[in-house]
């Protein structure tokens, strides 16, 4: 335990962001699961939206930098990818 009131508050402090980060880690690991059981859907529209959803919460975690911005470029390039064959494998109405 800290001794120094600084280190007190800090603690706290600490405390406070590791339950807003982990929060928001969870909420994109929820997103890119449930983009991937749309993918077994295989409906072109929801496909597309759940791409738009995990993108924006992907740039969130970024931008709040949660994760690294290479991380997040990463995660989205292989989610682009995912939808691409998927989508490509539908014949076109």
């Amino acid at each position: 335990m800290p001794q120094r009131k600084s280190a007190k508050t800090e603690l706290k402090k600490n405390i406070k962001r590791r339950k807003r980060n982990l929060t928001i880690k969870s909420g994109l690991k929820k997103t890119i699961k449930s983009f991937k059981k749309s993918l077994k859907g295989k409906d072109t529209e929801s496909i597309k939206e759940s791409v738009k959803t995990v993108y924006k919460t992907i740039d969130k975690a970024a931008a709040k930098k949660i994760i690294h911005p290479n991380n997040a470029a990463r995660k989205k390039s292989r989610i682009a990818k995912l939808a691409h064959a998927i989508l490509q494998e539908q014949p076109h109405t």
